[in-house]
């Protein structure tokens, strides 16, 4: 059983990786529903957490049912991370992360993110910060180095340990690569096979079918796999892992009934929480993937991003879900 602090998240965990935009509490919800054992929010701002900024302070909505919870944050000064790990605190997730793996320039360009990767010391120095800030497990989530030329995960997770987090997860990229070509494991096993790392270690890059998660869970004896860009409009992806790895079968893709249910449930959520203008609008960017691949679709998703009204959107996923009824999707 893989333990973070108090918390057991089983015994192989699949994570939904936080990901900018998209792991929302509707989202999340969607996920919870097919399997994810430990979830987290969207990356969250320390510098807008500590001035209070509404959208930094909304991402720390977390609620009973998709427990247990990780709050993520990133930040660059050390005494903004200790300020707002006692912020985060206060909402009562099961872990506080520290994100030293967004690749994006605008958060790297302020030495967040992947950014801290170009100053170990500093890194470590900030990680021992927030764990002195909070009697919640810290954990953190970086990449295999800024390049090619500094592939120094090995080194860098046995101090991250030193200082106290309590579970590591790796992208199997250098930043620099942002996310082109193939994630290379090997590094990460190296991590896990250290005999100094006591920790869970847990993987992340390019997991996208049952297959591929077994052959990872197998070839590199990671404690859990973390995945992110798979589940976007497949929440499936969850359930369809964990049943190959109980017993090496798949279920049944979801039909084009259920597809629509779960955006449907999606979307209700989505209005719920962000009311309907925003929520209309911010649920239009997951039509595509959940109904990638449908002959015909087109015209229908160009529809749903184009009404505002909630009656109209409930319509038009009506009418998807009847004009399928007779398309035979999976001979």
């Amino acid at each position: 059983m893989v333990k973070i602090g108090n918390t057991n998240i089983g015994e192989f965990p699949l994570l939904l990786a936080p990901m900018e935009d998209v792991s929302d509490p509707p989202f999340r919800a969607v996920c919870k529903e097919q399997g994810s054992d430990l979830m987290y929010t969207e990356f969250i701002s320390v510098e807008g957490l500590i001035r209070d900024a509404h959208k930094s302070v909304q991402k720390l909505d977390i609620y009973d049912d998709e427990r247990p919870m990780g709050i993520q944050i990133f930040g660059a000064e050390i005494d903004s991370m200790g300020r707002a790990a006692e912020i985060v605190e206060e909402a009562k997730p099961e872990l506080l992360d520290i994100n030293f793996g967004c690749p994006v320039k605008k958060v790297v360009c302020k030495m967040a993110g992947a950014g801290i990767l170009q100053d170990i010391p500093r890194m470590i120095r900030l990680t021992e910060k927030v764990v002195k800030s909070t009697s919640l497990p810290v954990t953190v989530k970086t990449r295999l180095g800024w390049d090619e030329d500094s592939l120094n995960i090995v080194e860098v997770a046995e101090r991250l340990q030193d200082v106290g987090i309590q579970a590591l997860t790796i992208h199997g990229r250098t930043r620099k690569q942002m996310y082109k070509g193939e994630a290379d494991w090997r590094l990460i096993a190296k991590v896990k096979e250290n005999p100094r790392m006591h920790i869970p270690i847990f993987g992340n890059g390019d997991i996208d079918s049952p297959q591929k998660a077994l052959l990872y869970k197998e070839r590199y004896g990671v404690d859990g796999i973390m995945i992110g860009r798979a589940s976007i409009g497949y929440p499936w992806i969850f359930r369809e892992i964990k049943q190959y790895l109980l017993d090496g079968t798949i279920p049944t893709p979801p039909s084009v009934e259920e597809r629509v249910e779960v955006a449907r449930r999606h979307f209700i959520k989505s209005i719920e929480w962000k009311g309907d203008r925003v929520g209309v609008v911010e649920m239009r960017r997951h039509y595509t993937n959940y109904f990638r691949d449908l002959p015909g679709i087109k015209e229908f998703r160009a529809r749903l991003v184009s009404v505002m009204e909630v009656s109209e959107i409930h319509a038009i996923l009506d009418e998807i879900k009847e004009h399928y009824q007779v398309v035979e999707l999976y001979p």
